[in-house]
């Protein structure tokens, strides 16, 4: 098996797949990821910051029942294999995009799989926000949006960002299993070559690429957290 693997033709075979396919699958993933988390979080990030201030305790309460019913589509939406979950929103896919097949088609999907995660990471960074911090701008008189706009956001961002990274390797993880439906990007390759033609070398070199980029978006994450956050700078 490994001599068919590192054989001079499918080395050759290989070094061609790398020249002519791989740039373009890199530019895939990289630009549905990016495009993925970009709407995951402008869809999640206000959801996060809803199930937080709108609690009973919180700084804009709202209904209790309109609070569970969010509860429970979130959850419901999370619990919801990514696989299953893609073949469920064909409908609204093609009504979107015009097709369920394709890269672009395949950011539908991503979107509403990666939404609710992100709102639960948001929510999970607002919570760490010093109660102090926000009683003291409500005894000055902060309006409810301020308070959140100006006080709860800015000190979590060091935790948002750091979980946005999160969000974008998960995302990325998806974007590869998209390949089975017709999705662009390394995944695609991946699975054509690697699951298809048993061609393992092409499937490794594409998993490879997978990691690094991985490895370096979460990298910046991690820096820009750490950047950005005044207890490290405290000290």
């Amino acid at each position: 098996m490994f001599n068919d693997i590192f054989s001079s033709g499918a080395l050759i075979e290989a070094w061609q797949i790398i020249q002519t396919q791989f740039p373009l699958a890199i530019w895939e993933t990289i630009y549905v990821t990016i495009l993925a988390t970009v709407f995951a979080i402008l869809i999640g990030l206000p959801l996060g910051v809803l199930l937080v201030v709108g609690e009973k305790s919180g700084v804009l309460p709202i209904p209790a029942w309109f609070l569970q019913v969010l509860n429970v589509i979130i959850n419901l939406l999370r619990s919801v294999p990514f696989l299953i979950l893609m073949i469920l929103v064909f409908p609204l896919t093609r009504l979107i995009v015009g097709t369920v097949v394709g890269t672009t088609a395949s950011i539908v999907p991503l979107v509403i799989a990666a939404f609710p995660f992100v709102a639960r990471l948001a929510e999970s960074s607002l919570r760490e926000v010093n109660p102090n911090i926000i009683e003291m701008a409500q005894s000055t008189g902060a309006a409810p949006l301020q308070i959140i706009i100006k006080v709860m956001i800015p000190e979590s961002i060091p935790s948002l960002i750091s979980n946005a990274a999160i969000a974008f390797t998960t995302i990325l993880g998806y974007s590869a299993m998209s390949g089975i439906i017709g999705g662009g990007g390394l995944g695609k390759i991946a699975i054509n070559y690697g699951y298809y033609r048993y061609k393992y070398l092409i499937m490794v070199l594409a998993v490879i690429l997978l990691i690094l980029i991985v490895q370096v978006f979460q990298s910046i994450g991690t820096h820009l957290s750490a950047k950005t956050d005044k207890r490290l700078k405290r000290k």
